[in-house]
């Protein structure tokens, strides 16, 4: 299993990495890549139902290949200390990727974007339980779905006010081994192109 996640993410990588010279010669796209610096807040739950709030930071970059239709693939690291007075710790990073849609109006000084990714996350320096006992780090899977919108400053420069997505992810927690996530984020947008 762990496999055929890291050979997704290797495929998304390598999906990326020529999207500069496609993007270039499509006549429909007027600004085919960014990257994304993102500020993120997730709120999770505890195995009782008890919610709390991972804090963090994420990379993106993304590139609309014809007439609104792309792709992105994203890196969030997120944390949060002493869960609900616990003393257990979460540290995560979430690698995802997959197809993006972005809509302009005419004016082109909004862009609303709305993704379907997935991708792999890696949980550590917490508690993980499972029917066999607990552990410390735990590999999961990830469904991220949602949207947002980028508000055009200059040429080259946009504000991301409000991304928000739902985080599906399957960590190890003795009942369902499934957590609904909410997160929520702001940042700057660079257009390469």
């Amino acid at each position: 299993m762990h496999l055929f996640r890291h050979s997704l993410l290797l495929l998304g990588v390598l999906l990326l990495a020529p999207i500069r010279n496609i993007a270039q010669t499509s006549q429909q796209v007027q600004h085919p890549v960014s990257v994304a610096f993102i500020y993120q807040s997730q709120r999770s739950n505890t195995v009782g139902g008890n919610t709390f709030w991972l804090q963090g930071g994420a990379g993106e970059i993304s590139a609309e290949l014809y007439r609104g239709f792309g792709i992105a693939m994203n890196i969030a690291g997120m944390h949060v200390n002493n869960i609900n007075n616990s003393g257990v710790d979460q540290t995560s990073i979430t690698m995802t990727f997959g197809p993006r849609y972005t809509w302009r109006p005419r004016s082109d000084r909004l862009s609303l974007f709305g993704q379907g990714l997935i991708g792999d996350s890696r949980g550590w320096n917490s508690v993980f339980p499972s029917t066999g006992g607990a552990t410390s780090t735990y590999d999961a899977s990830v469904l991220q779905v949602g949207g947002g919108i980028d508000v055009k400053l200059s040429r080259r420069i946009a504000l991301r006010p409000l991304e928000a997505n739902w985080l599906r992810t399957s960590y190890t927690n003795s009942t369902t081994n499934v957590q609904n996530n909410l997160r929520l984020g702001t940042g700057i947008v660079l257009r390469l192109q």
